[in-house]
């Protein structure tokens, strides 16, 4: 059953008062946020006072985290393919699996998956998502009447419960390198760069885009588009957006990087770089497996690369040797990809884990000029999340827009008299319990002391979804 769901409260204009917020310069005492009816912030003020009837946070506040990579429909798979079954399981078996759960998808599953997945993430801290969604037929490959049908059905969903969001309806085309025929899996996702720019214009119409609300593209891979199509997809796109935001998956895995060697020449990040001009539109999602060569030139041009920490330990992907990266002053930003976690301290936690496996010391991620690890990644996160998204989510500044995340200060660990330590205590100790008490996404207010107004209503249709998915899956 496809239960009905009120969108959250309309936007207004309005004002916070913190006692200590975390500003792109670091922490403030006593800093008055504003906000017009749009969701923009207009004012950010340190040492003010706070005007009578100003709203005072129950805590420590930071920017939200941008979620630069998120495939909705795959959290109701979680924990399904966490079962040996080929010896040498892998990310290429546990595709076949992510298949055929994919064909089981109707318009309604994946909008109550969205909804309570946004919900999710708004009690984690994301305050944005960008959506990579290749899911846009019936499951023999049918076009809906409405060719935007299952696009529409995640956009409402974020629109729904009110997290902001950034949509890449995906490019994919063909089963492999070399313009391989595609499975029968895969003929949900099949599509051509007209029928893409098609389908943003029937997005764009339907649901137009807004301060909460951008539509870019993204050519699902190297294995899935061709030169000549992904040509045709940016000439067009430039055409109508030429700041449109573009995100594609590359490098995950080393069987690919091989393929693409093999089949093109070239190792994917370069074959990419050579033709096609890179710059901060771009998102490079995981990138993994780079030489040093790949590393440099990507770092120049000014592509953000996705990290999806949870993810790729998942799939056993690999370490991205985000030391390298960072030192070439690199952009980065992390995601939740399939969504079998949801929490951004997580993804940046397990991101420094990860280096201090691979280089076998400790803080490795920090630098002198910024030698408090958290700090630093959480910066660099929220600004190349930012870049990813296409959208004004870079911090609290004026003229980004207002989403604001109050911290718990009544949590253990959480010293609101000592606010340097603050991001440290997010990241490092595991607490047990969500920390984030109040969430606002441009200015509206979408969680309150932990809870959205929506939740309830949420969980029993992710609930009834999930009996219904999994009754006949894997």
């Amino acid at each position: 059953m496809d239960i009905p769901i009120d969108s959250v409260a309309s936007q207004a204009q309005g004002s916070l008062f913190a006692h200590s917020a975390l500003l792109p310069g670091g922490w403030q005492r006593n800093v008055l946020l504003s906000w017009n009816a749009a969701g923009d912030l207009t004012t950010v003020a340190c040492d003010a006072v706070p005007l009578a009837g100003t709203p005072v946070a129950r805590g420590p506040v930071i920017s939200g985290m941008p979620n630069l990579h998120s495939h909705t429909f795959q959290r109701a798979m979680a924990g399904l393919t966490e079962t040996l079954g080929d010896p040498a399981d892998s990310f290429w078996s546990w595709r076949t699996l992510m298949y055929r759960f994919a064909q089981r998808l109707q318009p309604r599953h994946l909008q109550a998956i969205g909804r309570h997945l946004y919900i999710e993430m708004l009690k984690a801290g994301y305050t944005s998502v960008c959506e990579f969604h290749y899911v846009h037929h019936d499951a023999d490959g049918q076009r809906y009447a409405n060719p935007a049908e299952l696009s529409l059905r995640v956009v409402r969903a974020a629109e729904e419960v009110g997290i902001g969001m950034t949509l890449l309806p995906v490019l994919y085309q063909y089963g492999g390198l070399g313009q391989a025929e595609p499975l029968p899996h895969q003929r949900r996702f099949i599509n051509s760069p007209e029928w893409i720019l098609e389908l943003r214009q029937h997005l764009q119409k339907a649901m137009p885009q807004n301060g909460n609300r951008r539509y870019g593209v993204a050519p699902h891979s190297l294995r899935a588009v061709s030169e000549a199509s992904l040509s045709r997809l940016m000439d067009g796109l430039d055409a109508d957006d030429p700041r449109a935001p573009v995100h594609i998956h590359i490098a995950e895995q080393t069987r690919e990087v091989e393929e693409c060697e093999a089949i093109l020449g070239q190792r994917p990040v370069q074959w990419l770089l050579d033709r096609q001009p890179l710059d901060p539109r771009w998102c490079l999602v995981h990138a993994t497996h780079m030489d040093d060569a790949e590393y440099a030139a990507l770092a120049r041009s000014g592509a953000t690369v996705g990290l999806c920490p949870s993810t790729e330990a998942n799939l056993g992907d690999g370490l991205f040797d985000a030391q390298r990266f960072l030192t070439d002053k690199g952009r980065w930003g992390i995601g939740s990809d399939s969504n079998v976690a949801v929490n951004p301290w997580a993804e940046l936690r397990l991101l420094e884990y990860g280096q201090r496996l691979l280089h076998r010391r400790r803080n490795v991620l920090a630098s002198p000029d910024a030698p408090v690890v958290a700090d630093r990644l959480f910066d660099q996160a929220v600004k190349g999340g930012a870049q990813a998204t296409g959208r004004s989510v870079a911090g609290l500044m004026v003229g980004q827009r207002a989403d604001l995340v109050v911290i718990d200060s009544d949590a253990v660990n959480i010293a609101p008299a000592h606010p340097a330590q603050l991001l440290s205590s997010l990241v490092f100790c595991e607490h047990g319990n969500n920390l984030v008490r109040d969430v606002f996404v441009g200015g509206r207010q979408v969680i309150d002391d932990g809870q959205h107004a929506l939740q309830v209503q949420a969980l029993q249709g992710y609930r009834a979804t999930l009996a219904d998915l999994l009754e006949h899956t894997l």
